[in-house]
């Protein structure tokens, strides 16, 4: 039977290039949807889930997330001494109690699936979840990696995280074939790199939530490198399903790629039209703008 998750990790040692010259110095990790940058909504995200470990890989010159995850001491002594008790608390419950953070460094950038690799010596031998803090999950129920581990314990199986893409962006992600859905699940027969719309099995898209068997590590160990001497988790995953069942799982929710402009912009929107105390102020101000570009109404 798959135990509960308790570790998750976050592959953040990329190089945020699409976003320069903002990411020369500020991680694309750190980039701020409202008030908390993105990392944050992921760790929510896998602490909501019961992940008290996180893992994050990153590489030696990105500093910026693992001080964001330290103790402020002179700020917090500022803060306190101003009496400015929320903001205290808000610095100091970027991570409740009893949830620690790891740092592993990926000494050079060979991949998602190295990144992963790069996790065993602190995961060790139990299931454990992956994000990618980029895909931005919005959902007013519990969180998509929640529900994913949820159904990892129920059905013993590992469980990936997928969505319908339109055929012609099939090239831009993972694809899966499955067996037919019963609700919100089904299993996985085969998983294809970014295929061609015409090679494609499906269009059903893999996005950054995943529930893994810690067998994943020995086949990591086993893939060969693939263009730029990269490993990549696809393919550990297409081995593994060989072995054991690997689920497709249409999570509640809403994704945002936050790894483009578009997406970072419309995560935002979302966000603040949500958000308790901007959402009035936030729907003015949209319509406002729309008014001005002679657009007559915000829907």
């Amino acid at each position: 039977m798959m135990k509960r998750i308790r570790k998750a990790v976050f592959p953040v040692a990329g190089l945020g290039t699409r976003f320069l010259p903002a990411t020369k110095t500020v991680p694309k990790e750190m980039l701020p949807i409202i008030d908390r940058p993105l990392i944050q909504y992921a760790v929510d995200e896998a602490i909501e889930a019961g992940c008290d470990t996180l893992i994050f890989v990153t590489n030696r010159y990105k500093h910026a997330v693992a001080d964001y995850f330290d103790k402020a001491y002179e700020l917090e002594q500022k803060l306190e001494q101003a009496g400015k008790t929320e903001q205290l608390e808000l610095i100091r419950n970027v991570l409740p109690p009893g949830v620690r953070a790891v740092f592993v460094t990926q000494a050079e950038a060979l991949g998602l699936g190295h990144a992963v690799l790069c996790a065993k010596p602190v995961v060790g031998d139990e299931p454990f979840a992956v994000l990618l803090p980029d895909d931005l999950i919005w959902n007013r129920g519990p969180g998509a990696l929640k529900q994913m581990a949820d159904a990892a314990v129920v059905d013993d199986a590992s469980v990936i995280a997928v969505q319908d893409v339109p055929r012609d962006q099939t090239s831009n992600y993972g694809i899966v074939a499955t067996d037919a859905f019963v609700e919100r699940e089904g299993r996985i027969r085969a998983i294809v790199e970014k295929p061609t719309p015409e090679a494609a099995p499906s269009n059903l898209a893999v996005v950054g939530r995943y529930v893994l068997s810690p067998r994943i590590f020995d086949l990591l160990e086993l893939v060969k490198p693939g263009a730029g001497g990269e490993i990549q988790l696809t393919d550990a995953i297409a081995a593994l399903l060989e072995e054991e069942r690997v689920l497709a799982y249409r999570f509640q929710g809403t994704r945002f790629d936050c790894g483009t402009h578009l997406g970072l912009i419309e995560a935002t929107i979302r966000y603040a039209l949500d958000h308790e105390k901007l959402s009035d102020s936030a729907r003015r101000l949209m319509q406002n703008a729309l008014d001005e570009l002679g657009v007559v109404d915000l829907d």
